[in-house]
């Protein structure tokens, strides 16, 4: 139950806690009629002498390296400028992992949270940011988990997070379990993201010539103008430089 010590101030320790007690055969449970409240104070209490991004980067590091065996390879798509960078020494996470028989990461997804979407690399044809490489600027959810609620663009930062998305075979943009959808036919019509429902539809994207063609409304996502924190929009098909868009990996041999 104790914390990693080697983790730096804040960031990742609830999902290794979390995981550390699922995977060694402890459980987490929610008691009914229970009441778990989080007071936000005003400003910060804590500081980050390293800095929050590097902070928070090794943090998130450590517990992949240790617990989650090969769907690590899945936050490094996500975060490739995490490859190689520092996260200390794990080896008495690993011995403590080894001594307490703990299970494996897919174990944990098979049967603890068997509805998470897990954006495996053989169901995926690509990942990353979405950059319109016109303007440097890539989709961006601007932090919203739950839609329905527009896409944006926002300077490409190459961090994730709000800019992590996948391209699946199914050939839904995807940002964890939300999914991009149109269904408006008209010039700058809003792109929305909505829960993914695998019923293809409005849902459905087609990445070809540079472009994202939407097949429902015979439109093209389009980057509107040029600044950061603009809506994304839907327009004709006619090639212009701000309905060029490219992820930052592709599958190979698709």
């Amino acid at each position: 139950g104790k914390y990693d010590y080697e983790m730096d101030i804040w960031g990742s320790e609830n999902l290794e806690l979390s995981f550390r007690i699922w995977q060694c055969g402890g459980r987490l449970e929610i008691v009914p009629c229970s009441r778990v409240g989080h007071v936000y104070r005003r400003r910060s209490p804590i500081s980050f002498p390293k800095g929050v991004e590097k902070t928070t980067t090794r943090n998130a590091l450590r517990l992949a390296e240790v617990w989650l065996d090969d769907y690590k390879s899945i936050y490094y798509k996500l975060r490739p400028d995490a490859r190689g960078r520092d996260y200390g020494d794990i080896s008495d996470r690993l011995a403590l992992r080894k001594r307490l028989q703990c299970k494996t990461f897919k174990w944990y997804l098979t049967e603890v949270f068997p509805e998470q979407h897990v954006p495996l690399e053989e169901n995926m044809l690509a990942w990353g940011e979405i950059r319109n490489p016109d303007s440097a600027l890539c989709l961006d959810t601007m932090g919203k988990n739950d839609g329905p609620f527009d896409m944006h663009v926002f300077q490409c930062h190459g961090q994730g997070g709000n800019q992590g998305f996948w391209y699946t075979r199914e050939k839904e943009i995807r940002h964890e379990d939300n999914c991009l959808d149109a269904s408006v036919r008209k010039a700058n019509a809003p792109v929305v993201v909505l829960e993914c429902h695998e019923q293809h539809g409005n849902q459905v994207w087609e990445h070809k010539d540079g472009t994202l063609y939407h097949p429902g409304t015979g439109m093209c996502l389009d980057r509107n103008v040029a600044n950061s924190g603009e809506k994304i929009v839907m327009n004709t098909c006619d090639g212009r430089a701000s309905q060029k868009f490219k992820f930052a990996e592709y599958q190979k041999n698709v």
